[in-house]
């Protein structure tokens, strides 16, 4: 016998035993508790403000690329890159919307969004990874928000004290605005 009150025999035994004294003397693990539905999608940035886009409208996240430029273009196309052989064009969205043009920082992602078959990356401040929010938590008031978001809010959600206002890449894309881009 061992400190443990195994007795010697073959390795399989032995194996058996341990299995037997693991399975005495396991804790039981506690309940899991049910949150109800959970919404899903992207966590970014725009100046102070936090938002979130579906996860089915957003395809990818890049670091910003380095961009050929494209002339004759609004100020808020930022260029082309090559994304694994594919022409990506890249927009600021920030500077879209009519805020202030996007400074780059180490921060500074790009969304690439394929919606409607529009495929575009853009440009925004921050990137927060997936975030997760209670369905119940949605809210469809759009306090506080920037006016010249406000068209592409349809609600929010609060999470510890914070805001993200839910943005909806389907409705840039299908502003005629977004795809003028000569100017």
């Amino acid at each position: 016998m061992t400190d443990m009150g195994l007795a010697a025999g073959s390795p399989l035994e032995l194996l058996r035993q341990l299995d037997r004294l693991g399975r005495d003397h396991q804790a039981e693990l506690p309940s899991r508790e049910e949150h109800g539905e959970q919404w899903t999608g992207v966590g970014f940035r725009l100046g102070a403000q936090h938002f979130v886009s579906s996860m089915g409208e957003v395809s990818e996240l890049l670091k910003y690329p380095e961009l050929s430029p494209v002339p004759r273009t609004r100020h808020w196309v930022r260029g082309l890159a090559n994304v694994r052989g594919n022409l990506l064009p890249v927009m600021d969205l920030n500077s879209y919307l009519g805020g202030p043009i996007t400074g780059l920082t180490r921060s500074s992602r790009v969304l690439v969004i394929d919606v409607s078959g529009i495929v575009t990356g853009l440009l925004v401040d921050e990137v927060f990874g997936m975030r997760q929010f209670p369905e119940a938590d949605r809210s469809t008031a759009v306090d506080g928000v920037e006016d010249y978001i406000a068209p592409y809010v349809s609600g929010q959600f609060n999470s510890d004290g914070d805001r993200w206002f839910l943005f909806s890449m389907k409705a840039l894309v299908e502003n005629p605005q977004f795809l003028q881009v000569t100017g």
